[in-house]
């Protein structure tokens, strides 16, 4: 009985460690035509994402950008650099992550988010509203 007992014993630890880990995407990611870094990392149990560095981080006068196409007219004035960008996504398998949100500064709005690890290098990002979707591929920084 104990031989029994160890020896399925050692089939499930073998399965377990033979299983694939999820990959991890936390770090740095450069957005479309490097005009931002996003670090993503753990919130808890979910993933989320902050803006942490801008191509052209101040506007034609000198001043800081902010979220001034925030529908939401109280958040106009927060600054575009440090906010969180990516919110509440959860993985989905080995190389996937969805149910999250992502918000986009240029238009104001947030959309329903899903993210795929193409490769070590490169994230393909989704945003959508109902069934359209809009992509981007996001490259590995740090």
């Amino acid at each position: 009985m104990r031989i029994l007992a160890t020896f399925l014993g050692l089939c499930v630890a073998t399965l377990l460690a033979a299983a694939p880990a999820r990959a991890d995407i936390t770090g740095v990611w450069a957005t479309v035509e490097g005009k931002s870094h996003v670090k993503i990392e753990s919130c808890g149990d979910k993933l989320c994402g902050k803006i942490i560095w801008l191509k052209e981080p101040n506007t034609p006068e000198g001043k800081p950008k902010t979220d001034e196409n925030n529908s939401d007219e109280a958040l106009r004035s927060r600054p575009i650099l440090g906010l969180e960008l990516l919110s509440g996504l959860v993985p989905e398998g080995q190389n996937e992550w969805d149910d999250g949100e992502i918000y986009n500064p240029e238009d104001g709005k947030t959309y329903s988010s899903e993210m795929t690890l193409v490769n070590p290098k490169e994230l393909e990002v989704k945003g959508c509203v109902l069934f359209i979707c809009k992509s981007q591929t996001w490259t590995k920084v740090e």
